[in-house]
């Protein structure tokens, strides 16, 4: 496919040729991707939008790739990341509007900045905007659905639309979005007055939990599985005797076995390995079928 041509004197912001897909995601992980575009407005979004649906082309949208396996022998597609380029973070009365490439703990410190309680338990999910409304993204006794009074999207047909957070259908790890195929371009979130100093004593408090009971030392995808139901991924994982379990440079993390991390120059095929392992061993000792929480994308062997 002759992308150079095909975006040749088209407004659209940053565009990359076979970009290696570990430089944009906290993995570290992934194979080069056809073209990687990084728009700044919502012009450019949408001239790239009409370009890929007026050429028929497949695409995908990404923020900082907070929560992505990607395959080693990379993605045939057109990559659209949403992040530094596209998080514009601005304050209007206790409501704050975000595009969707601000991650959240730039919004948490800017709601601090403003003495505005209720976002503190988004700290320090390593995230954007973009992503954590698609999965509807929580921590701490807190969700994006708690917060969020209206997302502003982009449709199918690329009308460009804002949706009142009581319709997104927000729900566990899952949202409107992902149902209809719509790409977020940003949110309003709607917060309250509070104590600058109980609001960053918390914020401390939760970043102070999460540094010494998760593995952020080392590249990641956040919790590899998501919550069963009536259990705990890590606590069945360590059950089964496979806390620091080792592949090759793949590793359950010896401080979280929530975590499947990368303890150096692992692969895709490497996190896979473990991610299989574990999965069977869990369903084989407690008959509970773990899923993966990680989306894990891109072209692989038949």
């Amino acid at each position: 496919m002759d992308y150079k041509n095909i975006f040749k004197d088209l407004d659209i912001g940053e565009v990359l040729f076979d970009e290696p897909m570990k430089k944009h995601t906290t993995f570290k992980i992934g194979g080069p991707c056809d073209v990687l575009v990084k728009p700044s407005t919502e012009e450019q979004i949408l001239n790239l939008l009409n370009r890929i649906k007026d050429k028929n082309l497949d695409y995908m949208i990404i923020g900082n790739g907070s929560n992505l396996l990607v395959s080693d022998f990379g993605i045939n597609k057109v990559i659209i990341k949403l992040h530094t380029n596209f998080s514009n973070i601005t304050l209007k009365d206790d409501k704050i509007i975000s595009q969707a490439g601000a991650t959240l703990e730039e919004i948490a410190n800017f709601a601090l900045e403003h003495s505005l309680t209720g976002f503190e338990f988004a700290s320090g999910i390593p995230g954007d905007l973009g992503g954590a409304v698609t999965m509807n993204a929580g921590a701490y006794g807190g969700e994006m659905k708690d917060v969020l009074e209206s997302v502003r999207v982009i449709d199918r047909d690329l009308n460009v639309i804002e949706i009142p957070a009581e319709k997104m259908d927000l729900r566990y790890r899952n949202s409107r979005v992902q149902d209809e195929g719509l790409i977020v371009l940003g949110a309003t979130i709607k917060l309250s007055k509070g104590d600058y100093n109980k609001i960053k004593e918390y914020q401390d408090e939760l970043t102070y939990k999460r540094t010494s009971k998760q593995p952020l030392e080392y590249p990641s995808a956040g919790s590899t599985f998501k919550r069963p139901e009536g259990y705990y991924a890590g606590k069945l994982i360590d059950d089964c005797g496979l806390r620091g379990y080792r592949y090759k440079d793949a590793q359950v993390s010896e401080k979280h076995c929530g975590f499947v991390i990368n303890a150096g120059e692992a692969d895709c095929s490497q996190i896979l390995h473990v991610i299989d392992h574990v999965r069977d061993r869990v369903f084989e000792k407690f008959g509970v079928r773990l899923e993966p929480e990680v989306r894990i994308i891109g072209e692989f062997e038949e």
